[in-house]
């Protein structure tokens, strides 16, 4: 019988041994699964804490809804019935010490109108004719391996970028846009100018594709997203899910591989997937021509701070969702979620919930990193006064810090990641990197690279067994 292992019980790891189990079932292949993963609960950034009436999310807070390849593996999990959606409500920038609207037509900041971008608080009258030269400058040089920053600012200028479309692609891709390729965040907009002329033009053509299930932009599930996890973990009764146990070793053993773990005995393999980050995955592949490649790959870091108060929601000032900080805003967190006005189910009883997001792309992150709980307490509060004119205690609160590993896709990233792949596939062939240090950071993403990885296993199986 074959060994299968996987490191790492995230979501990209239980969704590759999910679909390996589904595969080996119908196919009738002769093969086994184990999970092994370092901490003593699967899920790795997906974690709901429940606290009283509150329920908060450690990490990953929603899956988006466009990405069509979630829907079926809830049907099959049987988990449509425990599937809520988000509130409708109003996106905002704070800058200038106030709270300023996002256009509701537009897309990661990009108005979908000349309407939507002549009705703009956030963009001078200037900026706004800059913006113009989208529908008459043609692209004759940008390609998908271009900075995503340069590209928009040279059709859609400076300002409406640095004040309207930076802030929220900042805020979902963790970087800098100058250091980040248009195919590792935004491919189809270099698709849209080329077709159509114009990104605008482009995005209000296919305005379907964001906009098709109307305000219902992102899923999450009754009992958090940590649910997801749960039901997955419930449907491998074939696999052997390790928790608590770290692998610390790997090597060829002729043409299968030996595990080392921390706390159980070695185990070979025939087949080994890494849906760790990359830095563990760096720890177990010890040739030294991958060390160049692993290197340059590059996390961020982010403080994640829940706040609730024995206030009701309607106390909000604005009817919202939720804010994101200019660049040079005057707070010192990048974004906050009115976190019981998005998601109903986070507080039972119509409670205050609110979540404050700080990324070490910020300056002033490492004297952040450094605080204490009781002082990033403190930090949160002083920004929610500002910011919504409300202060208070909380009743209850919940500090995270994911310390160095948030992937970020610089420029150079989808070749690195190329590059490491080769290298793998020819020093360690049946080895498998997979996950969101390499291949998207979203859960949809994850979810489709286990699928990926658990059809490239089973389709070697079923050689073999000629």
């Amino acid at each position: 019988m074959k060994q299968v292992v996987i490191i790492g019980g995230g979501v990209t790891g239980l969704s590759a041994a999910y679909y390996l189990q589904k595969a080996i079932r119908t196919n009738g292949l002769d093969a086994e699964i184990t999970v092994v993963e370092a901490e003593e609960r699967l899920g790795g950034k997906i974690h709901t804490v429940r606290d009283g009436d509150f329920v908060m999310e450690a990490g990953a807070d929603s899956i988006v809804t466009r990405k069509t390849n979630v829907a079926p593996l809830l049907e099959e999990l049987g988990m449509t019935e425990e599937v809520v959606y988000n509130a409708t409500g109003k996106s905002y920038i704070y800058a200038d010490g106030r709270l300023k609207p996002i256009p509701e037509e537009a897309v990661f900041g990009i108005p979908l109108s000349l309407e939507s971008l002549a009705k703009s608080e956030l963009v001078s009258a200037e900026g706004k004719v800059e913006a113009l030269k989208d529908f008459y400058t043609p692209n004759e040089t940008f390609t998908k391996t271009d900075s995503v920053g340069r590209f928009l600012e040279a059709f859609l200028g400076t300002e409406l970028v640095e004040k309207q479309i930076g802030p929220v692609l900042s805020g979902v891709y963790s970087g800098k846009l100058s250091d980040l390729t248009i195919a590792s965040t935004l491919p189809y907009l270099l698709d849209y100018k080329n077709q159509y002329g114009s990104i605008m033009k482009g995005l209000a053509e296919n305005r379907q594709k964001f906009k098709g299930n109307g305000d219902k932009k992102f899923l999450s599930f009754r009992d958090g997203v940590s649910a997801l996890i749960d039901e997955l973990e419930r449907q491998l009764p074939d696999v052997h899910i390790w928790k608590g146990t770290r692998a610390v070793g790997l090597e060829k053993a002729g043409e299968r591989y030996r595990l080392a773990f921390s706390n159980r005995p070695a185990l070979e393999a025939d087949y080994v997937v890494l849906s760790t980050p990359h830095t563990a995955a760096q720890s177990l592949l010890t040739e030294a021509d991958l060390e160049e490649e692993f290197g340059q790959l590059r996390n961020s870091s982010l403080i994640s701070v829940y706040l609730a108060f024995d206030i009701a929601d309607e106390e909000l000032p604005l009817d919202g969702t939720g804010f994101i900080v200019a660049e040079d805003g005057d707070l010192r967190c990048n974004a906050c979620t009115w976190t019981s006005r998005k998601w109903t189910h986070t507080s039972a009883n119509r409670r205050l919930l609110v979540r404050l997001f700080y990324k070490s792309t910020k300056e002033g992150y490492d004297e952040l990193q450094r605080m204490s709980e009781e002082e990033l307490l403190e930090v949160g509060l002083r920004d929610i006064e500002r910011s919504m004119g409300i202060a208070g205690r909380p009743v209850t609160h919940n500090v995270t810090k994911w310390h160095n590993q948030m992937p970020n896709y610089h420029i150079k990233h989808h070749e690195l990641v190329q590059t490491l792949e080769e290298k793998v596939a020819h020093r360690y062939p049946n080895v498998r990197l997979a996950g969101c240090s390499y291949y998207g950071v979203g859960i949809p993403d994850c979810i489709a690279n286990g699928e990926a990885t658990a059809g490239w296993i089973a389709e070697r199986l079923a050689a073999e067994r000629g």
